[in-house]
């Protein structure tokens, strides 16, 4: 089943925020997450909070669910503005799930028209759905694009049939090129998703996968090492010995041909998991999320974000639609971490990322550590002589160990 929701304070009925949420709101991007929870296929590694049709049971139904995320995406906006928020065009959207692209292209259509009237939609605004190269169609891509999507990220994650089967994946490899033309067709921006470390994975298994993605001449590629995570269906046949589990040198020399493979194709990494042909064709919405911008996340299980404020919704699509359907906030929790916490966040997430975090934010010990990192190659010299730290390629391996040390525990 999906990971548990996190602990935290209760989240009042009426969703308001406290006023120190507003402090600074103007300078800072705005951004809107929409969960879609559906699946055709829960697949054996995954921990999502997504749900198929069997599991959902009554009281939810994918037929309604885009009036519901609508209304929670109106609800949040009242909110906003009664919680003395400035209105903010909102720069990126971003579907995720699940398969969003399981509703009908009508029915994201409508949660975008939802946002643009809502809060409106900055000039150039990145709007990206994920999907299952089997969800879409060649009608439906172009729909999403007359609606306003400008982007489309394809969970590939490989080309090789039996690293597809062990991950409980059911889209047919040679679906993922014609999937690519017919977004290239519509005019939008292609990212595919790739995972390595699949157990049974070999190493030239993962090079078909990665020279078969490039072949499609995507605009960015997101690559992740596979994570087991407890009480998924792999994670109990790992336990069974049914396949062997995941290893750490198998991941590393995996990223390091990722890193080879796609530097010579053009590309250039931007986050240790992602690489772009160009900074215009970097996911703006994932950016946004590593450099702490506000946004409010709809749907079931959805995190929201602003003014250090985060929450989460419930997770059931029923318990979702019943309390959208009770006019009240979804959200289950919420909590404002230490400035501690902050600080370790903040540290994790720009330390991964091109941009780097500026040395000026560390504590005066985690600036002393900065020699012995350079030293030992894990964070460029010439980026932290100009006061920023930027993992090595040594460093995006051990990234870990770059916050540890930074931050001295």
């Amino acid at each position: 089943m999906p990971s548990a929701l996190p602990l935290g304070d209760p989240a009042p009925a009426d969703g308001l925020l406290p006023p120190a949420t507003a402090d600074g709101a103007s300078d800072r991007d705005f951004c809107v997450y929409v969960h879609i929870p559906f699946c055709a296929v829960r697949c054996g590694y995954c921990d999502f909070n997504t749900y198929t049709a069997h599991e959902l049971g009554s009281g939810s139904s994918q037929d309604t669910y885009a009036a519901a995320a609508s209304a929670e995406l109106e609800f949040g906006a009242g909110v906003l503005r009664s919680s003395g928020l400035p209105d903010r065009e909102v720069s990126t959207v971003f579907f995720g799930g699940g398969t969003p692209t399981l509703l009908p292209a009508g029915d994201l259509a409508a949660v975008l028209h939802t946002i643009r009237t809502t809060w409106g939609l900055l000039d150039g605004a990145e709007v990206t759905t994920e999907a299952n190269p089997e969800s879409v169609t060649q009608a439906s891509l172009a729909t999403l694009a007359e609606a306003g999507f400008t982007r489309v990220s394809f969970g590939m994650q490989s080309a090789v049939p039996h690293v597809l089967k062990t991950l409980d994946r059911t889209h047919r490899p040679s679906r993922v090129g014609q999937a690519v033309q017919w977004a290239r067709d519509a005019g939008l921006d292609v990212s595919v998703d790739l995972i390595y470390g699949t157990p049974g994975e070999s190493v030239d298994d993962w090079r078909t996968s990665l020279e078969t993605a490039l072949s499609y001449e995507p605009d960015h590629i997101s690559a992740y090492a596979l994570i087991i995570e407890e009480g998924t269906r792999l994670a109990a046949r790992i336990r069974r010995g049914e396949v062997p589990d995941i290893d750490d040198d198998d991941h590393a020399d995996k990223y390091l041909l990722a890193e080879e493979m796609l530097t010579a194709a053009g590309f250039s990494w931007y986050e240790v998991s992602n690489w772009s042909r160009s900074e215009a064709t970097r996911c703006r919405h994932n950016v946004a999320y590593w450099k702490g911008a506000d946004w409010w996340g709809a749907g079931p299980g959805a995190h929201s974000h602003v003014g250090g404020l985060r929450w989460w919704n419930v997770k059931h699509p029923a318990a979702y639609q019943q309390r959208i359907d009770g006019g009240i906030s979804p959200a289950a929790g919420r909590e404002t971490p230490d400035e501690q916490a902050r600080l370790l966040e903040r540290t994790m997430l720009l330390t991964r990322i091109v941009d780097g975090l500026p040395t000026g934010e560390l504590p005066a010990t985690g600036r002393q550590a900065v020699a012995g990192l350079i030293a030992d190659g894990l964070v460029d010299g010439a980026a932290a002589v100009r006061g920023t730290i930027v993992p090595t390629l040594r460093g995006r391996l051990l990234a870990d160990t770059i916050v540890r040390r930074l931050l001295g525990f």
